[in-house]
């Protein structure tokens, strides 16, 4: 069963490191096999607080998830996002 990540994120107070997470995503979404499959369009929250990024990763399962967000390779864009802006993220399997 695939699994994903789901991300909420606040307004952005570090653009260098959001720019650099971009640049280092990319090989451990391919080694993970993460792909990007919301996130680039609107937003329009009915119920809860509102946040201006959202995005929702999907990976060919919930340990593939599991494993990415635990791994070395992933350890230092976690700080760079961290640093980028105030963010929420949980994994589950669907």
């Amino acid at each position: 069963m695939a699994g994903y990540w789901v991300v909420r994120g606040k307004e952005i107070r570090d653009a260098d490191a959001l720019m650099a997470y971009g640049k280092l995503w990319p090989p451990v979404a391919k080694q993970f096999g993460a792909e990007l499959i919301a996130g680039k369009g609107k937003v329009d929250t009915r119920e809860g607080e509102s946040y201006k990024r959202q995005l929702i990763v999907r990976f060919d399962s919930y340990e593939q998830a599991l494993a990415c967000y635990d791994s070395a390779e992933y350890a230092p864009l976690k700080k760079l996002a961290q640093q980028a802006y105030d963010r929420e993220l949980v994994i589950l399997e669907g």
